[in-house]
């Protein structure tokens, strides 16, 4: 078989154990999509829009921490990769993607939809390059490949259209090994920090992605200094559930009280594997230590007193040693009273919470009174969809959310317990991903379950890649929390006393609209109906579509919601009130 630069690409693609390459089909990628078709064990998967195709490819190298592929031909097809492939750069995941080209001759003429790739990903891409002669190859894709591998992140390689069939002249196989190396701090920092440790009568720990690996560790550091473990919301995967004594949930808009009073009542903070962005939720007048791979992390969000750069588990490996084993001024044994007092908080909002999601909630006498003023229609509480959920999915689901209130939902009412895993746009925030990252896992495997939490707005934003999973019979479970909203907006609107204005959305019977296209739809009004509803989802062979009403006046409480927030939502609702009655007064 003669080594074109298209059949070198995808034998080279097959050899890293690439199993799917997401994409659209389109002149300039003729060539490696044919070569695609020839190839065993690697599958062409036709989206309807590249955007999908990169949330796709994402999906898959975040849950299985390997390469994933996309490909965009010439121009749009390229373009439309943008915002898929940043979601894979915020996420710090390797991911290569394949962009077409004009034809050689006429690059830099102005060509007929011509793009300077090279240019569009300057900002996205740890490697970019635009092949101009086959003997680049296999050197040119080693440097992307490892480039995505070793720096995690997004490696862009350029193609013109007339290159792919052209042979090359070398038979140099490609090559790509490459070992993930294992970093430690300085000693004298790790001492230093231990110290402060030792000096510390309540520590808390904020655990982020990066320490998922490391969970005995962290977990035995935490039974050390008696710290209970604040998590964010891409940690739920690894340390949420009975199995870990010391977790009290989240912290920031989507937390909980009982995580905000840990951090806000500790005097040292320890920061294991986090990036947590949102400043105002640091406490202020801590002794704070930061453990990270990226020395660029340390102290961009909050003063820190020791930073270690270094991999999780070796770093905590190497405190543990250094800890004393009976802390200075103690009897031998640590005070647990600090994590005990935010355990007890934490198993009290989380009562307070079951009672929320309970689907029989607003018919007590509580729920009567809250359901006349804010869910007179007696549409369906998402808390209830959420927990409902959670109790019926099999323990080794993948999940994935839109971003906006279904994240809401999930990080409050779905644990991520047994083999769980969960992936959303948590770095980018973008919209429409739930979808589409949903059917990149599911390409992964087909036996296991995968729940997308979908906002109708997401999901409308990329409806037709409904087609994709119906094409491809992936049996995807799509969870749609149909509000009418954009609900988050509305949120961030009424917290500053802003009426709701541009939030409403005109939805189809989504239901409907997914029995058109041969997915099976199911649709639920009726509280009393939404259990059985949701079995019925999950019983159902292939790709489901569970379309339910949600309330869209659900209001998700922050952790620390102020006295400003407190009248933003009075002001607010009153400005709704009265422009909803002068509506009704023009009739």
């Amino acid at each position: 078989m003669a080594r074109t630069v298209a059949r070198v690409i995808v034998d080279a693609l097959s050899e890293l154990g690439v199993h799917q390459v997401f994409g659209v089909v389109g002149d300039a990628l003729n060539p490696l999509t044919d070569a695609i078709r020839t190839t065993e064990n690697l599958e062409w998967v036709g989206c309807r829009h590249e955007e999908a195709a990169a949330f796709a490819a994402s999906a898959q190298s975040q849950l299985s921490g390997t390469l994933g592929v996309c490909m965009g031909t010439v121009g749009p097809g390229s373009v439309h990769l943008l915002n898929g492939l940043y979601d894979a750069a915020k996420s710090h995941t390797p991911v290569l993607a394949i962009a077409g080209q004009v034809p050689l001759a006429e690059l830099g003429t102005d060509y007929f939809q011509e793009v300077d790739n090279d240019a569009l990903f300057s900002d996205v891409a740890v490697f970019r390059a635009t092949i101009t002669s086959p003997d680049q190859l296999p050197q040119m894709l080693e440097t992307a490949v490892r480039h995505a591998l070793g720096r995690k992140g997004v490696a862009v390689l350029t193609v013109p259209g007339d290159l792919g069939e052209r042979e090359l002249t070398s038979d140099r196989p490609a090559r790509f090994s490459l070992n993930a190396p294992l970093s430690r701090p300085e000693e004298s920092a790790v001492r230093r920090a231990a110290e402060l440790l030792d000096r510390s009568e309540r520590v808390t720990l904020l655990v982020g992605r990066g320490a998922r690996a490391a969970r005995e560790d962290v977990l035995a550091l935490a039974d050390r200094l008696a710290a209970p473990m604040v998590l964010t919301l891409k940690a739920k995967e690894g340390f949420e559930g009975d199995t870990n004594p010391f977790q009290v949930g989240q912290t920031g808009l989507i937390g909980n009280p009982a995580a905000a009073s840990a951090l806000q009542d500790a005097d040292t903070l320890l920061l294991l594997g986090t990036d947590f962005p949102y400043r105002d939720w640091y406490p202020e007048g801590k002794t704070v230590i930061q453990v990270d791979t990226e020395a660029a992390h340390i102290g961009r969000r909050v003063p820190v007193d020791v930073g270690l750069v270094g991999d999780t588990g070796a770093t905590v490996r190497d405190l543990l040693a250094h800890l004393a084993a009976e802390p200075p001024g103690t009897d031998g044994a640590r005070d647990r009273s600090h994590l005990e007092k935010a355990r007890e908080r934490f198993e009290h909002w989380r009562e307070g919470q079951a009672r929320l999601a309970d689907p029989a909630h607003d018919k007590g006498l509580l729920g009567r009174m809250r359901s006349s003023l804010d869910n007179r229609t007696h549409d369906i509480r998402p808390e209830a969809l959420a927990a409902v959920v959670d109790r019926l999915a099999d323990d080794d689901a993948v999940f994935t959310s839109d971003t906006g209130m279904a994240t809401v939902w999930l990080s409050r009412f779905v644990e991520m317990r047994g083999e769980r895993q969960l992936i959303g746009s948590y770095n980018l925030g973008s919209m429409a991903n739930a979808m589409p990252q949903a059917l990149g896992a599911q390409c992964l495997d087909r036996e296991r379950q995968v729940v997308a939490f979908c906002g109708d707005g997401g999901l409308s934003m990329l409806l037709g890649d409904l087609m994709t999973l119906k094409t491809h019979q992936l049996p995807v479970k799509l969870v749609v929390f149909d509000n009418r909203r954009l609900g988050m907006v509305k949120l961030e609107q009424e917290q500053v006393g802003l009426p709701e204005f541009g939030t409403v959305l005109d939805n189809p019977d989504f239901a409907a609209v997914a029995t058109a296209m041969g997915i099976a739809g199911i649709r639920v009004t009726d509280p009393a109906d939404l259990e059985k509803a949701v079995r019925r989802a999950f019983d159902t062979p292939g790709p489901v579509l569970l379309d339910v009403l949600t309330n869209p006046d659900e209001i998700a409480v922050p952790a620390k919601p102020t006295v400003e927030q407190g009248w933003g939502f009075a002001v607010a609702k009153v400005k709704e009130i009265v422009r909803s009655h002068g509506d009704d007064s023009t009739l």
